[in-house]
């Protein structure tokens, strides 16, 4: 699995023209007036992970295939989308299918672009956003919960932990708090993360800066870091125009331009890192002469339900991991010398999947 992540945003803060650098298309029209992107753009993009290649290289793999990250750009929201003013109901439900959001905040100054609001600033775009998510799942709840009336006084166990939940989102949102601050029980997580509350999503704040802040961000950026701190939220400095100067770079040509910015990589592989980061999310890997292959797994995945992201049937049949860490697999040459090394381990169904991981499950069909 990969995972999908919305971007969002205030409209003409930069967001399509990062969609169409990261996406290396042109897919999302960027242009200087409000609604620009009226359906949802949807484009993926390989995870960069240079240990791929290293293990490919090893083993000779004649394939190599990363994981996927999938981008969704999302039409601009305004002050009152909540009630549907301007695209309001659409970028309300397109934001319910996103595993993660990244909220474009625009952190540059430019009389040739116009803001929705007439004025730079972030903090109060991230707060218009987050408003009009807090409203629109707080009318949700209301609703929801006067039609869990009649299933409760029935004793629907079911209704009754929902309306417990429920009313814990609404007391957080009441008190002007997001939903995604809640603590939530183990036991409730599958129950909670069914609500499909907008404000429960994980967000990142990506600072859309001028070319010249790219490295060391601004006093804008600055600003919005201090507020994901105090959030708790993940924080990205990118410059929306440098990654779309690179997505049309070959390879070698844009190493040396980011060389000459004073970046030591793209705003892509920073915002994926990032991402992975605000999902606990890793990566293992399968190795072999046909292919390498990357996987993406939560962070805490056993080795069954490892297995099941490649086939339903490696899950339900599983029996074992051959198992051998990165570093490892690297120092031996391959599996061979792990083996020599003695690197080379059995697990079991309890096995809980490492980060880097190089795996080969068996399992009965």
């Amino acid at each position: 699995m990969g995972f999908k992540m919305g971007i969002v945003g205030l409209p003409n803060v930069g967001k399509s023209t990062l969609f169409n650098a990261l996406t290396r298309t042109a897919a999302a029209q960027a242009a200087n007036f409000p609604f620009c992107t009226i359906e949802p753009n949807v484009g993926e993009v390989a995870v960069p992970d240079p240990r791929l290649d290293t293990l490919a290289g090893i083993a000779g793999s004649k394939q190599i295939i990363p994981t996927r990250i999938t981008f969704v750009d999302i039409a601009g929201l305004v002050r009152g989308a909540s009630k549907g003013e301007g695209l309001g109901n659409q970028f309300l439900a397109n934001i319910r299918e996103v595993d993660a959001i990244a909220h474009v905040l625009r952190c540059f100054e430019d009389g040739d672009i116009t803001h929705v609001e007439g004025r730079i600033d972030p903090i109060a775009d991230a707060e218009t956003i987050e408003t009009e998510l807090m409203i629109a799942d707080m009318e949700s709840i209301e609703r929801r919960l006067a039609n869990l009336v009649r299933k409760i006084k029935g004793g629907d166990k079911e209704a009754v932990d929902q309306e417990r939940l429920l009313k814990v989102a609404q007391a957080a949102l009441n008190d002007g708090k997001p939903a995604r601050t809640v603590k939530v029980a183990e036991d409730d997580r599958r129950a909670w993360d069914m609500l499909q509350l907008l404000t429960a999503k994980p967000v990142l704040f990506v600072c859309n800066v001028e070319e010249t802040s790219a490295a060391n961000g601004n006093s804008q950026s600055a600003r919005v870091e201090e507020m994901a701190r105090a959030q708790g939220a993940g924080v990205v400095v990118i410059s929306a125009r440098i990654e779309e100067e690179l997505a049309q770079l070959p390879p070698e040509d844009a190493a040396m331009f980011l060389e000459e910015m004073g970046l030591h990589e793209a705003g892509l592989d920073r915002l994926i890192r990032a991402g992975y980061d605000l999902l606990g999310l890793q990566t293992y890997f399968t190795v072999g002469p046909k292919e390498a292959r990357a996987w993406t797994i939560t962070k805490g995945t056993l080795a069954p339900q490892a297995a099941g992201v490649i086939h339903g049937d490696f899950e339900r049949g599983f029996i074992r991991s051959e198992t051998i860490a990165y570093d490892d697999y690297v120092a031996g040459n391959g599996e061979a010398g792990a083996r020599e090394a003695g690197k080379f381990r059995v697990e079991g169904k309890t096995y809980e999947v490492k980060d880097g991981d190089v795996l080969h499950f068996l399992f009965n069909a």
